[in-house]
């Protein structure tokens, strides 16, 4: 898909972010020239070519007091990974869930998921929850915890792209 001048100017004004407001995407058209319902359709023809992923919250956990976060890695049967990484994917204290290629043989795991809690304990918990969800089908798994924030930022459109 080829943008064009007014692809790249939304692209541009919500690339660090939607404005925090009872209408965002009305201040982003009158930001950029356009009406609302131009702001929206463009949106939903940049999200059905996959420009655009999803529209979405990316709050800092450390701020909401949320500090002991881990990514938890799982190796499931590859046969049930989309389902079952679903299932983790909704559950309220996971943040994202996605699946990776395996880099054996030193790596098995296929499925990710963030986990976030105020302590240990309580990521130590909802581990133990993932692990339950998965059952039979999870063969190993380990959780790597967070020590800082390293990136937290959307899509950024190189200068003169």
């Amino acid at each position: 898909m080829t943008l064009d001048a007014t692809d790249r100017r939304l692209l541009s004004a919500t690339q660090a972010g939607l404005p925090l407001s009872p209408r965002p995407f009305a201040e982003i058209a009158r930001e950029i020239g356009v009406s609302e319902d131009e702001v929206l359709r463009r949106f939903a023809r940049l999200q059905e070519t996959g420009v655009v992923r999803r529209i979405g919250v990316a709050p800092n956990h450390y701020a909401l007091g949320m500090t002991a976060n881990g990514m938890s890695v799982w190796d499931v049967d590859d046969d049930m990974a989309d389902v079952l990484g679903a299932q983790i994917g909704a559950l309220a204290f996971v943040s994202h869930c996605y699946l990776r290629p395996r880099a054996l043989p030193d790596w098995p795991y296929n499925l990710f998921a963030m986990l976030h809690g105020s302590e240990r304990s309580d990521v130590e918990a909802h581990r133990l929850e993932v692990l339950s969800l998965l059952g039979a089908a999870c063969r190993s798994h380990d959780i790597l915890y967070s020590s800082r924030i390293l990136k937290k930022t959307g899509m950024r459109l190189k200068t003169g792209a």
